[in-house]
C-alpha cells in the first residue's frame, strides 16, 4: 500500500486565496488588515517561523508588524509591547512566537492579548468559548489540520480519533474539535506516556501524532490504511522530519501528510484567516 499524500500547500492555497478576497473587500471600504509577531530571543526555529508568518501575509495583502526583543527582555517590557499592540487601531491580530525564553511566563503574556487580536487562540477565554463551542477564534493547528481533513473528505464521524500529544498548543484543543459537534468521532487522548501506545495508536482510523520526537511512530503503530497526521516539526542533521517516520508508515496508512509541506503551511493559513476575521469583527474606525 502507498499512502495518498495529503498536502497542506495545496489546501492552504486555496485558503490563502480566500482570505485574500476578504481582505480586498475590506480594502474597499477604506480598512486595512493588520499582524503583529512578537519574537523574543534568538531561536533560529522561531525566527523561521516568524519569517513565513510574514510572507504569508505578504501574499494575501495583510500589513504585518514584526517586534523582536532581545533574550533577555523583562515580563515587564515583553507586557508593555503587548499593551502598545491592543492599542493599536492598525492591529487587527497578535501572535506571540511560543515557547517564550526561561524566566519568562509566556501564559501571562498570552493573557495580556486582547481576546478579539488572539488570533493564534490560545487566550484562555478563547480556549473557553472552544470548550463551550462557541464561535471564537481557534487555535491555529488544530483548525488547519481540520481543514485538511475536510478537504480530501476524510469521514470524521463514527471514527476512532487517536491524539498523541496533550499541549495546549494543538493537541488538547484538537481533541476537542474533533469530538465537537460537526466532526463528531469518538476521541483517545495519548501522550508520550501512554502504557502500551502502539496498541492504542493501531485501533486508530484517524492517528495524529504532536509530540515533538522524531520518527515517534513507525509502522508498527498504524493500523492498515488509516489517515494519519503529523504534526512535528524536528530539525535533525537529515534537515527537517516529522514525529512519524514518513517512509515507513506511507507503505502502511491510507493517507499522511509530509513534514514539511502538509500541516505547517496549513497553520500559517488559519493564522492569516483568524486575523481577517477578527478585521472583519473589528467596529467601525478601529
Amino acid at each position: 500500500m502507498t499512502a495518498l499524500v495529503l498536502s497542506g500547500r495545496e489546501v492552504a492555497t486555496l485558503v490563502e486565496r480566500d482570505v485574500a478576497d476578504r481582505v480586498r473587500g475590506l480594502g474597499a471600504r477604506g480598512k486595512t488588515v493588520g499582524l503583529a509577531t512578537v519574537l523574543v530571543g534568538d531561536d533560529s526555529a522561531s525566527h523561521l517561523y516568524v519569517r513565513n508568518k510574514h510572507r504569508g501575509a505578504e501574499r494575501v495583502g495583510v500589513l504585518s508588524f514584526d517586534h523582536r526583543l532581545p533574550r533577555d527582555a523583562s515580563q515587564e517590557s515583553v507586557e508593555q509591547l503587548i499593551g502598545a499592540l491592543n492599542a493599536d487601531p492598525r492591529v487587527d491580530g497578535i501572535i506571540v512566537q511560543l515557547p517564550l525564553p526561561d524566566g519568562l511566563d509566556g501564559n501571562r503574556v498570552v493573557e495580556a492579548l486582547l481576546p478579539a487580536k488572539d488570533v493564534d487562540g490560545l487566550h484562555p477565554c478563547n480556549l473557553g468559548l472552544l470548550v463551550l463551542d462557541r464561535a471564537g477564534p481557534r487555535p491555529a493547528t488544530p483548525s488547519g489540520i481540520m481543514r485538511i481533513l475536510d478537504h480530501y473528505g476524510i469521514e470524521t464521524e463514527g471514527k476512532l480519533a487517536v491524539v498523541v500529544g496533550r499541549s495546549f498548543l494543538v493537541g488538547r484543543p484538537l481533541a476537542i474539535m474533533l469530538g465537537g459537534r460537526g466532526a463528531d468521532a469518538t476521541v483517545v487522548q495519548a501522550h508520550s506516556r501512554t502504557r502500551d501506545l502502539r496498541e492504542v495508536t493501531r485501533r486508530a482510523d484517524i492517528l495524529v501524532v504532536a509530540v515533538g520526537r522524531p520518527a515517534m511512530v513507525g509502522s508498527g503503530h498504524v493500523r492498515p490504511g488509516a489517515v494519519v497526521i503529523d504534526v512535528g516539526i524536528n530539525q535533525t542533521r537529515a534537515g527537517i522530519v516529522g514525529d512519524v517516520d514518513f517512509e515507513a508508515v506511507s507503505e502502511v496508512a491510507g493517507a499522511i501528510t509530509p513534514v514539511p509541506g502538509g500541516v505547517g503551511p496549513m497553520t500559517i493559513a488559519s493564522l492569516l484567516e483568524n486575523t481577517v476575521a477578527a478585521a472583519e469583527r473589528a467596529p467601525e474606525g478601529r
